[in-house]
């Protein structure tokens, strides 16, 4: 595993990271909340766990395998939830959690 390939994962986690969050911060603006408690349930998790990828990434945690099969699984289901709206915001962490869930499958798969 080469140190550009953990970057652009650790990458990868981080931009879903903040893509999860601005979706996060959107959808408690929006007009029905309630359509959206599964988004913005799924961010918050999804955010937390991409974070902790990252910074398990940055650490050459010896879980890494692990942590970002567990990622991949999180980006999925926010992916799928998020698709699920038109908002601009939910489709653009849709496609950052896609990226995610691709980079950390890569990684899980060598790590």
């Amino acid at each position: 595993m080469t140190q550009q390939q953990y970057q652009q994962c650790i990458d990868a986690c981080l931009e879903c990271m903040n893509a999860c969050n601005v979706c996060y911060i959107s959808s408690l603006k929006e007009y029905d909340l309630a359509m959206l408690r599964d988004c913005i349930r799924l961010d918050r998790e999804c955010a937390e766990i991409c974070s902790f990828a990252a910074q398990s990434m940055t650490r050459g945690s010896d879980f890494i395998a692990e942590i970002c099969e567990l990622c991949v699984k999180a980006c999925e289901a926010c992916a799928a939830e998020c698709g699920k709206h038109e908002h601009d915001h939910c489709q653009a962490c849709a496609e950052a959690c896609r990226e995610c869930a691709e980079a950390c499958r890569m990684m899980a798969a060598v790590a």
